[in-house]
């Protein structure tokens, strides 16, 4: 067989989330950061994201993260998010799938009863501590990267809703966060294809009218994701974000979460040394803290944590024929949602 190219994946999901980790093959990606090398992806050649995560070689479902070299020193790897929309500056569960792959695979050698990852994304540097036993990664807590608020309480006409208040938080991608009950629905599992069609209206709308830029790192713009969120009986924040084109989060979103206590501390809900468990549509959980108060920018802003698991389920390689006329890859609106159709 001729190969154009080929790729080495590791199967981890966490919580329930897919992450495949690319530990091979991964082919230089120009930048002098990872933030760069985001932009790159995005702006200039999005032919390795199109391979990867689109069909005939990919589905609807998860995301696949670039391993790369460290451009931080104090790192021990990069990692870049790739979903079928765009590359993607940081995630919780992908961190976790990422520190479980690498640890698991030998790639960064497993101490017990407790390894520390150094991961270096584009927005900024993940601290990750991985609980670990006879050979296996059990749990990881994230240092997340500071987490702050855009604005409270911003109000959005809908044709659909009538005006819906949601808030604007980066909790390293920018999100925008609404009550569940303002869209007449809950955050069940029978309830995700009502939950990510409102998302993905709900997304156009919140960029057309409030452009974002992070502060500090101009590659990062624009609200990546709409996270619906409600409180359970137990006290718990049970969480559902909608993803282009047309799925939720399995899990219960890292970055949302932590965009979300930056909601909490802002209102004064949550205070340092708080931990709160956040939910997600599967029922599968997340603990979430507040470790220390910063800024960015001038902004008050927190420093997150998030503990979940992730597994590891398989191996595989995906390859290109060089003949192959599907090399850029598709989508469908029959799996993928309506807004499939926007692929091209």
């Amino acid at each position: 067989m001729r190969w154009k190219r080929t790729i080495q994946l590791l199967d981890v999901h966490c919580e329930g989330e897919i992450g495949k980790v690319a530990i091979g093959g991964v082919p230089k990606i120009p930048g002098n950061s990872i933030a760069e090398q985001l932009n790159h992806i995005n702006t200039v050649d999005d032919s390795l994201r199109r391979f990867l995560c689109l069909e005939p070689r990919s589905g609807s479902i998860g995301s696949v993260n670039l391993l790369v070299p460290a451009k931080r020193p104090e790192a021990d790897f990069g990692f870049i998010i790739l979903q079928a929309d765009q590359a993607h500056a940081m995630s919780g569960s992908n961190s976790i799938c990422v520190t479980t792959a690498l640890l698991e695979s030998g790639m960064v050698e497993m101490k017990e009863p407790e390894t520390v990852v150094m991961l270096d994304t584009a927005a900024g540097l993940v601290k990750a501590t991985a609980t670990c036993r006879d050979g296996r990664c059990e749990r990881v807590t994230l240092t997340m990267v500071p987490s702050f608020v855009e604005a409270l309480d911003v109000e959005i006409d809908t044709p659909q809703w009538g005006r819906i208040k949601l808030d604007l938080c980066f909790g390293g991608i920018f999100y925008a966060l609404v009550d569940v009950e303002q869209i007449g629905t809950t955050i069940e599992k029978a309830n995700a294809r009502t939950l990510v069609e409102a998302g993905m209206i709900l997304k156009d709308l919140v960029n057309k009218a409030v452009p974002l830029v992070h502060p500090e790192i101009p590659e990062i713009r624009g609200v990546a994701y709409v996270m619906f969120r409600g409180r359970e009986a137990d006290g718990a924040v049970r969480t559902c974000t909608t993803m282009w084109p047309g799925r939720v989060d399995r899990s219960p979103c890292g970055t949302g979460s932590s965009a979300n206590l930056a909601t909490l501390h802002a209102r004064g809900l949550a205070k340092v040394g708080d931990v709160f468990t956040s939910r997600s549509i599967i029922g599968s959980e997340f603990q979430a803290g507040i470790v220390r108060v910063t800024d960015v920018a001038g902004r008050p802003a927190i420093v997150p944590t998030i503990s979940g698991r992730g597994w590891t389920f398989g191996l595989h390689q995906v390859s290109l024929d060089p003949f192959d006329p599907l090399a850029e890859g598709f989508a469908l609106t029959d799996t993928w949602g309506p807004q499939a159709g926007e692929i091209r």
